[in-house]
């Protein structure tokens, strides 16, 4: 609801005690000009005077309490801001601008460092009060973008992204709410609303080009995660030792159909050490055939000493005149989206050369 649908309906009378209301805020309030003004005291008391006329209509009511709240906003009170908006909507319930007073009074709030008290006050307005359009912006869609600032609560903000993407898609890139939907429900453990919402982000137009704050590589990283997630996960091992000797046994009986088994069959990269993982021309699907027939190739008894719980090096030399040594990635499976998947071992990977 806006203004003009007031101004429409008033009789000429009402139109014009409106004008003479406007012409004196306009006077009364340039605290700034000569003697000639009132002090900032004196007209809000002026203004409050105005307010008890009891045949205001509710445009120049509105315009009034506009004033008097936007006068406290421009000398920062912030306490006599919230005393007197709150002290208004709990002795007028029906005031149909409630909605926009109380987020005067959020905001209120947040500027005076109460960030759980304004987001208390913005969440007030959005399951008590009926949505209202303030100089063309909703005034729901301005809580919402409030409160996914403020909120720290995975579970609110996947509600706050969820009911933006469904009031307000006009309003807002769908495709980054979904990308951040999928990482909240994933700080959720809600795994299988994290995969729905990467498959999502990875239907709108523009996902392989939008640029995430704070999300590196977004397109890559979700198509990963679903290629993985959609794929047989066949080649994954229950450990690391049996990923090892089993890849040890391949090199040793030069078995290259083996060693394609054992590869991971997504998001497998061979790569230099300087390049990064995620990087289109490091993913690469070739088999192990051609690098073996004619060569001699051996590898380090033990794993690289700068191994982990997660991660393992194998040193391995005789692939290429080329690029003589390649270091064999392993790495321990992060995925919790299938439990039986989750912690088992997989070979992820080849690094060129020797380590830097």
């Amino acid at each position: 609801m806006t203004l003009s649908r007031f101004f429409k309906s008033h009789k000429i009378l009402n139109f014009l005690y409106l004008i003479l209301i406007f012409c004196f805020l306009s006077f009364s309030c340039d605290f700034h000009s000569d003697s000639k003004k009132k002090s900032f005291a004196d007209t809000q008391n002026q203004l409050k005077t105005l307010l008890l006329e009891p045949n205001l209509d509710e445009a120049t009511r509105y315009a009034i309490i506009n004033r008097i709240a936007r006068n406290l906003l421009a000398k920062n009170d912030y306490s006599s801001l919230i005393l007197f908006l709150t002290e208004w909507v709990e002795s007028h319930p029906d005031d149909e601008y409630n909605a926009y007073w109380l987020l005067m009074t959020a905001y209120a709030y947040r500027e005076s460092d109460a960030a759980p008290v304004a987001s208390y006050y913005f969440e007030r307005i959005l399951r008590n009060y009926n949505d209202l359009l303030v100089q063309n912006k909703s005034v729901h869609f301005l809580c919402l973008q409030e409160l996914i600032q403020i909120s720290t609560n995975s579970a609110n903000r996947i509600s706050y992204f969820n009911e933006l993407i469904s009031r307000f898609p006009n309003e807002v890139s769908t495709t980054e709410l979904y990308m951040r939907l999928a990482s909240e429900y994933e700080k959720e453990g809600e795994w299988d609303n994290a995969i729905k919402s990467l498959t999502q982000f990875l239907a709108q137009d523009d996902a392989a080009t939008i640029q995430i704050t704070g999300i590196p590589n977004a397109y890559l990283s979700a198509r990963q995660i679903i290629d993985f997630n959609n794929s047989s996960k066949d080649w994954t091992f229950e450990n690391l030792d049996a990923l090892v000797v089993a890849v040890k046994q391949a090199i040793s009986s030069y078995n290259w159909r083996a060693l394609d088994r054992y590869k991971s069959k997504v998001n497998f990269f061979a790569m230099s050490w300087k390049q990064d993982e995620t990087a289109t021309n490091a993913q690469e699907n070739f088999s192990m055939h051609s690098f073996m027939l004619g060569n001699r190739i051996r590898y380090n008894e033990e794993l690289d000493e700068s191994s982990s719980p997660t991660e393992a090096y194998l040193r391995t030399w005789g692939w290429s005149n080329y690029i003589n040594v390649w270091y064999l990635y392993f790495r321990k499976v992060n995925f919790p989206a299938d439990p039986e998947i989750h912690g088992r071992w997989e070979w992820a990977g080849i690094y060129y050369g020797e380590k830097l």
